[in-house]
């Protein structure tokens, strides 16, 4: 689901405790949602007010300039400097407060921590609802969760703080955001939070069409489109091995335009204005996703066109436009191959351009709804020519995904990025036959015969894991079962039972489950409403030795055992390595769960 940058500050906010404080100002602009002759619009000082916003750090200067007059913020710590110069470049700000959402152990059960967000709440409200560059109250980002956002606590907690604010402050509207409207979302806020005036919808690939999704779900209140910009990474497409494929900034431009007529510009009287994402430049999946500028300060067709946007006037300088990578012999390369890699560039100003080229090792691991990642960095030694229509690339000798980026630049800072991910795959692959397996196959049971996968390998906070395969505490069946403990509450871990062990695809193992039509086992939970995710086949193709199959299933547990199965009907399971697998991320509190009678069938 959507994600979101900001998160690394916004979230500070949990924990942040600001001092009592009555605001320091005395001269609030007043903005009110109205509704006229059935048309939503919003009134700011008593004059009509559509929101041309950006959310993100780079220059709030360049938004004057381009025709902006709004910024986002997704939490109010540090916010004094931000409302400062949104005054004195005349900007409105939607301030963001921050609500905790559940993935990171955050309980809206918990009546104490809630009394205590709504305090804390109080405060930011109290210290800034008089400054003038105020514009409304952004109360939680995608705090609802990323399924259906039916949860009643939650919203009502939701209303709780809206009515706080509310009373506090009667100068500014309340506003939740949310992730894209799918679910009960749109109901749950119609009918459970009275005092929150304005929906915040982040959407990215279904854009074109949230405004007559919205009608279709009976939305009764306006909307503001709080984030929007490329296809995000969870929408897109993948190629055979895994690896997205990320849309060239002349593609994401075009998208920019699309969604912004079809959900913003065209939809005035329903929508309020937008906030477009992302004003800056961030690590997300890749080094280019949903940044409009580079880190330099380079702007990208995105700006471009936001601008043209606003003003409904075209540009008078333009950004370069790129066209897809293309490479030789296609994306599957040897160790230390040469790479032969082309692109077309093309600058409408018939300005000069310089097109630099990078070769990045693909992350291995990403962050969860746009957490920090850390960026990837060029690899030195790997561009061995290159001119602005191509460049050949010596790819290195370890196996694994790369990215390969083409950055144009033109002499009036604009640019344009293009990427292609390329596979460094061995010779050798998991096409050597596996030794076959005796079906039924226990992986775990109490007394069983060893099954020739090995528990060994620990992921994530190894420190906070212990197993205790004899553990006597009520077993399914037999005499003792397997008891997991992950003793932190925030993070993630998990274990892989291997075939050898500590394989993770560099030597040649795995068995033969050819025959194998489902893989079952029985869990339960310590207290009930444990989330487990339970897998098996988690090497892809980018190991030189890799499972043919894999499959997941997540799960809540009870307190009671419960069968679990994963079907394995149709998977090719003539070399599997990870045989099985637990993992799960961090709850607020330690979790405990039991495993028993482990088996392929």
């Amino acid at each position: 689901m959507i994600h979101k940058w900001a998160r690394s500050f916004g979230s500070l906010l949990a924990g942040f405790w600001l001092p009592v404080a009555s605001s320091a100002y005395a001269q609030a602009v007043r903005t009110q949602v109205v509704q006229q002759e059935g048309k939503w619009e919003i009134l700011r000082d008593g004059k009509p007010y559509f929101i041309k916003g950006v959310g993100g750090d780079e220059s709030r200067q360049l938004v004057v300039d381009l025709g902006g007059n709004s910024l986002r913020t997704w939490g109010a710590d540090d916010l004094q400097p931000k409302l400062d110069e949104a005054n004195r470049l005349g900007l409105s700000v939607t301030v963001g407060i921050w609500l905790p959402q559940e993935r990171s152990g955050f309980s809206y059960n918990d009546a104490d921590k809630v009394a205590a967000l709504i305090e804390r709440t109080r405060q930011v409200i109290a210290k800034y609802k008089d400054n003038p560059a105020v514009l409304m109250w952004g109360l939680g980002n995608e705090m609802e969760g990323y399924k259906n956002g039916d949860n009643p606590t939650i919203w009502s907690a939701i209303n709780k703080i809206a009515a706080m604010v509310k009373k506090l402050d009667p100068n500014h509207p309340t506003m939740t955001v949310i992730a894209e409207i799918g679910g009960a979302r749109i109901k749950s806020i119609d009918e459970l939070c009275p005092d929150i005036d304005v929906v915040g919808i982040n959407t990215y690939g279904g854009i074109a069409s949230v405004a007559d999704r919205y009608r279709q779900l009976g939305g009764k209140k306006p909307y503001v489109i709080t984030e929007f910009g490329p296809l995000g990474t969870w929408e897109i497409g993948r190629n055979s091995y895994g690896a997205l494929i990320e849309q060239t900034s002349t593609q994401k431009a075009d998208f920019y335009r699309i969604g912004y007529v079809a959900a913003i510009g065209s939809q005035q009287g329903l929508c309020l204005g937008s906030y477009v994402f992302l004003w800056g430049w961030k690590q997300e999946a890749t080094a280019t996703w949903f940044g409009m500028f580079l880190p330099d300060g380079t702007r990208l067709e995105q700006f471009q066109a936001i601008g043209e946007l606003w003003s409904g006037q075209p540009a008078s300088i333009h950004a370069p436009k790129i066209e897809p990578i293309q490479i030789e012999h296609g994306d599957t390369v040897r160790p230390g191959q040469i790479v032969n890699a082309t692109v077309k560039v093309k600058d409408p100003d018939k300005r000069l351009i310089k097109v630099i080229w990078e070769l990045h090792r693909e992350p291995t691991t990403t962050g969860v709804g746009g957490d920090y990642e850390e960026p990837t960095k060029p690899l030195p030694h790997t561009i061995v020519s290159s001119s602005n229509e191509g460049a050949q690339i010596q790819m290195p000798s370890e196996i694994g995904i790369y990215r390969l980026y083409a950055i144009a630049r033109d002499d009036q800072h604009y640019g344009a990025t293009a990427n292609v991910p390329l596979l460094v795959k061995a010779t050798q692959t998991s096409s050597v036959t596996a030794d076959a397996a005796k079906l039924p196959l226990m992986i775990y049971a109490d007394g069983a015969p060893p099954s020739g996968y090995v528990p060994s390998g620990w992921i994530g906070n190894k420190q906070a894991i212990a197993m205790d395969d004899k553990c006597t505490t009520s077993p399914h069946s037999r005499s003792s079962c397997l008891k997991v403990q992950y003793k932190a509450a925030d993070d993630f871990a998990g274990v892989v039972w291997q075939n050898p062990a500590n394989d993770w695809g560099d030597d040649d193992g795995g068995l033969n489950l050819t025959g194998a039509k489902k893989l079952t086992f029985w869990a339960r939970g310590e207290s009930g409403g444990e989330k487990v995710e339970f897998k098996f086949g988690v090497l892809d193709k980018t190991k030189e030795f890799f499972d043919t199959a894999s499959g997941d299933t997540n799960v809540v547990l009870t307190k009671n055992w419960t069968e679990y199965t994963i079907d394995l009907d149709g998977k090719d399971m003539s070399k599997i390595i990870s045989g099985f697998c637990w993992v799960l991320a961090g709850q607020g509190a330690p979790v405990t769960f039991y495993l028993d009678d482990v088996r392929y069938e």
